[in-house]
């Protein structure tokens, strides 16, 4: 079964030294784990260039129609992915949208810093 990582745009891609994040993200990516961008932003615009590099599906509130906590754009995200709920880890600097991943069935990170949520990830996918 494969896994997927979700991962919110601002307050953790936006992060000083962000940059590591991206790369662990690419080797994730590069050892076959399914990757998906979650935002609450009305839509990509310029930056969806940049992030596609990273990113198997970018999905925006604002385009989906269903925003973080609800349960429904957790479901959805998984499904454009194509990997059980169960199996997908999700990352965000918001408690409550961590705690809405988490009741919707995925694994919650609550990221505070860059280097805690790497920590956090190379457990995660330690395979």
């Amino acid at each position: 079964m494969g896994m997927g990582l979700v991962v919110d745009y601002a307050g953790v891609l936006t992060d000083p030294g962000a940059g590591e994040l991206f790369e662990a993200i690419k080797a994730l990516r590069n050892r076959g784990v399914r990757t998906a961008l979650l935002s609450n932003a009305p839509g990509g615009g310029t930056v969806t260039t940049v992030l596609a590099r990273y990113f198997d599906e970018l999905v925006f509130s604002g385009e989906v129609g269903v925003a973080k906590p609800d349960a429904r754009v957790y479901l959805l995200t998984a499904a454009r992915l194509g990997v059980p709920v169960e199996a997908c880890v999700f990352v965000d600097d918001s408690r409550p949208n961590v705690a809405g991943a988490v009741a919707a069935g995925m694994v919650g990170v609550h990221h505070t810093t860059v280097p805690g949520t790497l920590a956090e990830l190379s457990v995660l996918f330690s395979a």
